[in-house]
């Protein structure tokens, strides 16, 4: 896959709207790296767009009606320019098909995640006046094609090594839009990612609906820990890490690869979804709680320094009062870095969308603010106990919340602000820790000699910490 921007404008622009997990944001970079070989540029102005397109979500109710409401606003847009493209992928239009077109009658195409390899070929189509193009495949080719790429970081990079998931969680619909898990081979990966450091990368992470099962489809088998450590024996890229997993299929050899690695970042984020052993039953978890702490002891042991973060859904149909408070403890006992929490959303094609004692949304949401209230407290703690070390960043850019400073990442996944010049953007810097809150530390910077940089008190003092 080439890592390049595009080559040369086209005399088309398209502009993409990306809802949704990193794996999106991943589909997204290859819809724009196949649309530049058909003459299509990027815009950021939507208003000035050939082409339109969202790339979807449906992992809750509310991003399929963000979808819905920004068609309502393409579709006015469509009325003064006909020849405004719009197209509708990802994993509503996966889910939805002709429902799409039929809901809004101006969308010009409709493609899932299975046959975005596709897209230039129904572009094409669509500006030959055959619309609606309209195409949803139930399942990944045999042979994964390699796409081309327009990255929209210089600095760090996604590399998708896994599509699809084999567990029925009751509540999720990622199998049904995503498909069945389908590995990418290793030597494909390798190439991809010593492409990518020769273009200046210095970092990649591995993605997956579930990264952790990698390689057990391919002949002959392999586990992630054994891409890792391919990875690192090839010596050209910095840093490594890996997104998002299910805990049976964390195996101790992943662990170990991360442990003894040099490129592989000291971060795990490890789903659990709740702490009550009744309610992981219901949602077909296949876990206990006991093997889900057993798991974060054997990371804490062996790496004491790694970050682990989780994902957790409150409310889930019949959670009782007393489950959900278990999940809270968890929480508490754990102490995690970070969490991703969420009200249950009723998804279709799931078998807890049907069930009986659907919990009220007023409830959801005042269980879901307890919990976000201890998340907070946990991570506050979790970022104390960074204060006055020396850790390495990699510098992104620009902090979003202040250009006066910049931002960059820790090993373990934390975002650390500190002034700096534009230089420093790509570069691997050591930085001091002086302050922390919940979402962010901020940092002062190390010299390229290991000597602290003297900043005038009257700018440290100003300096908000931020996210």
């Amino acid at each position: 896959m080439s890592a390049t921007k595009a080559s040369a404008p086209g005399n088309k622009s398209v502009y993409i709207e990306t809802f949704g997990c990193q794996m999106n944001k991943s589909d997204s970079e290859h819809m724009l790296g196949l649309l530049n070989e058909i003459g299509y540029s990027q815009t950021d102005n939507w208003k000035l767009a050939d082409l339109l397109i969202l790339n979807t979500c449906s992992i809750r109710e509310n991003a399929e009606d963000k979808v819905f409401s920004y068609l309502g606003v393409w579709g006015k847009a469509k009325r003064k320019r006909p020849n405004i493209i719009i197209a509708v992928g990802g994993c509503v239009a996966q889910d939805e098909g002709a429902n799409m077109v039929k809901r809004a009658p101006y969308v010009d195409i409709v493609f899932g995640t299975h046959n975005l390899h596709l897209l230039p070929d129904y572009v094409l189509r669509a500006e030959d006046g055959s619309s609606p193009v309209l195409e949803v495949l139930q399942s990944l080719p045999d042979d994964l094609p390699e796409l081309p790429v327009i990255r929209q970081s210089a600095i760090s990079a996604w590399v998708s090594v896994i599509y699809g998931c084999d567990y029925n969680c009751t509540y999720c619909i990622v199998p049904y839009v995503r498909g069945r898990e389908k590995s990418r081979a290793a030597r494909t990966i390798i190439k991809e990612i010593d492409d990518l450091a020769f273009s200046g990368y210095k970092e990649v992470t591995l993605l997956g609906q579930n990264v952790t099962a990698y390689g057990h489809d391919l002949e002959p088998k392999l586990h992630l820990g054994t891409l890792m450590r391919m990875i690192d024996t090839a010596g050209t890229i910095k840093r490594v890490r890996f997104l998002t997993g299910h805990p049976r299929d964390l195996n101790p050899e992943i662990i170990d690869a991360v442990k003894e690695l040099g490129t592989a970042c000291e971060y795990f984020h490890l789903p659990i979804q709740s702490g009550d052993n009744r309610t992981l039953r219901r949602m077909a978890r296949g876990y206990q709680v006991d093997f889900y702490r057993q798991i974060i002891e054997n990371i804490r042991r062996k790496i004491p320094n790694a970050a682990i973060t989780t994902d957790l859904i409150v409310g889930f149909p019949g959670e009782t009062q007393e489950e959900f408070m278990n999940s809270v403890s968890l929480v508490e006992e754990i102490g995690f870095d970070a969490c991703n929490t969420a009200a249950y959303s009723p998804r279709p094609h799931t078998a807890a969308a049907a069930w009986e004692q659907q919990i009220p949304q007023e409830e959801k949401n005042e269980r879901l603010r307890f919990l976000n209230t201890v998340v907070t407290e946990t991570a506050n703690r979790c970022n104390q106990s960074y204060l006055h070390k020396i850790v390495e960043i990699l510098v992104e850019g620009r902090s979003e919340r202040s250009n006066g400073r910049l931002m960059g990442r820790t090993r373990t996944n934390k975002i650390v602000n500190f002034i700096g010049g534009d230089e420093l953007i790509g570069q691997l810097v050591d930085v001091q820790v002086v302050a922390a809150n919940p979402w962010a530390l901020r940092g002062q910077l190390k010299s390229l000699s290991g000597e602290e940089q003297i900043l005038p008190d009257t700018v440290r003092e100003v300096v908000p910490i931020g996210q």
